[in-house]
């Protein structure tokens, strides 16, 4: 990864806490969570098992959306270098 981006991604972790540990960072973002964008600022549509036992979890109209900043900027900000190389985001 460019050092731009581990640094942007090392900047959001400091700024927020995490009760999984920072498990996707960790693992290389082998563990990402599925989540869908759609369009909102800071959201993200949660499309995991078990949604409400996340932290970043916000549920709303039967749905779940995630408020993780760190998956947040990887999905909106990496989406499209990630697809071209890997497949997914």
């Amino acid at each position: 990864m460019e050092e731009r981006i581990l640094q942007e991604i090392n900047e959001i972790k400091k700024r927020m806490l995490c009760s999984k540990g920072f498990l996707c960072s960790e693992s290389g973002y082998a563990q990402l969570c599925k989540a869908k964008d759609i369009g909102l600022k800071r959201h993200l549509l949660c499309q995991e098992q078990g949604p409400s036992l996340c932290d970043f979890s916000l549920p709303f109209d039967q749905k779940y959306y995630c408020g993780c900043p760190l998956r947040v900027y990887l999905k909106k900000k990496l989406q499209k270098k990630m697809l071209l190389k890997a497949g997914a985001v």
